[in-house]
């Protein structure tokens, strides 16, 4: 049988015709970052507010959520505790660092257990195959900055016993394992504390999300020989776009380990406000790590606006349909979240 090669008028037409919605349902579309959590919304009923809760998720499709935990956020001191208060968070629970990760965690466990069995905190590889085939979602958890640990190497396993399986070392500012690609934080690089925090996650089977590491945390966290890498949610570099995004060299390096990387859909880190400027950066991506190595990386609730014409999750098929107008399904598939759930497959465990 001849092979039939799919022009990109005809992958156009095909975009425009096909069922988008159709895809959406049998695919397993996955993105790697929402700060829903830290909003304390209920993530069980379906909100006007935000980006995202199980309701907004399972009508757009996604099948796997990574939900990140934010402890310190604002690149000034006592800025999260304000927000928090005003969120409405208990007292105790906004305390300390430590006192909100673990909140966060029992938010999400709360939810999940209040909905109807659509929705499980996954932990292991053959859960997440389970969920697939069960039509639930799952809700990967990460740790967004290693200050919420407060210096105590010991409380990642902790973490990881309640379901965290990723944590970025560092956020928006420097803090005591390493150093922030935020502007003017003098390019830090790992602390001492920071490798041993990079041994234990290799140990325990927790991958870093390098997302907000200085070009000289990176250079460290690369240097090591085990740890599994991710990139939660970027722009890159030649593309355009912000401060923190990626270099092709790192984009390699990434794909090199296996690991993926997220397109971030916020204008701010994209050079440009439209579904198109997305796509700009994940074709990108995909020329650097090839087709393997690419995801979407939202940055959901993470007070960061949408491309035009995207209000909420609900607006991803938007995404999708300017993908399929230039590449082939399978190509799209990767790319909305055939690769994520390969990456968590490789490293969940079990």
């Amino acid at each position: 049988m001849p092979v039939v090669l799919v022009s990109r008028t005809r992958v156009g037409r095909l975009g425009r015709m096909g069922d988008v919605k159709e895809f959406h349902q049998r695919w397993c579309i996955a993105d790697g970052h929402a700060d829903s959590l830290m909003w304390n919304r209920d993530l069980c009923e379906r909100s006007e507010e935000g980006h995202v809760d199980f309701p907004r998720l399972r009508e757009a499709g996604v099948k796997l959520q990574c939900f990140t935990i934010v402890t310190r956020g604002f690149p000034f001191i006592g800025g999260f505790p304000v927000f928090a208060a005003w969120r409405g968070w208990p007292r105790e629970a906004r305390a300390s660092e430590w006192t909100r990760a673990l909140w966060q965690i029992e938010q999400l466990a709360s939810f999940c257990e209040r909905s109807g069995d659509t929705a499980r905190i996954t932990t292991t590889g053959s859960l997440l195959e389970d969920n697939l085939a069960q039509g639930r979602l799952s809700a990967v958890l990460g740790v967004e900055g290693g200050h919420a640990i407060e210096g105590q190497v010991e409380r990642l396993t902790e973490l990881h016993r309640r379901g965290v399986r990723f944590m970025g070392l560092t956020h928006l500012s420097n803090n005591d394992l390493g150093g922030s690609s935020f502007p003017m934080m003098g390019n830090k690089g790992l602390t001492p504390l920071g490798r041993d925090v990079m041994e234990e996650m290799a140990r325990l089977g927790l991958s870093v999300d390098v997302a907000h590491a200085s070009e000289s945390t990176l250079k460290d966290l690369f240097s090591h020989p085990s740890v599994r890498f991710f990139c939660s949610h970027t722009g890159v570099r030649a593309a355009g776009g912000g401060w923190r995004n990626l270099s092709d060299e790192s984009l390699r390096f990434i794909a090199d380990r296996g690991g993926v990387v997220g397109i971030i859909f916020a204008p701010v880190y994209l050079g440009g406000d439209t579904v198109d400027d997305v796509v700009r950066h994940i074709e990108h991506a995909v020329d650097v790590m090839g087709e393997g190595g690419v995801g979407l990386g939202s940055d959901y609730d993470g007070m960061v606006p949408l491309p035009r014409g995207m209000r909420d999750v609900t607006g991803l098929p938007l995404l999708t349909e300017a993908l399929l107008r230039r590449h082939p399904p399978s190509w799209v598939e990767r790319v909305m979240g055939g690769n994520f759930r390969r990456f968590f497959q490789e490293t969940l465990g079990g």
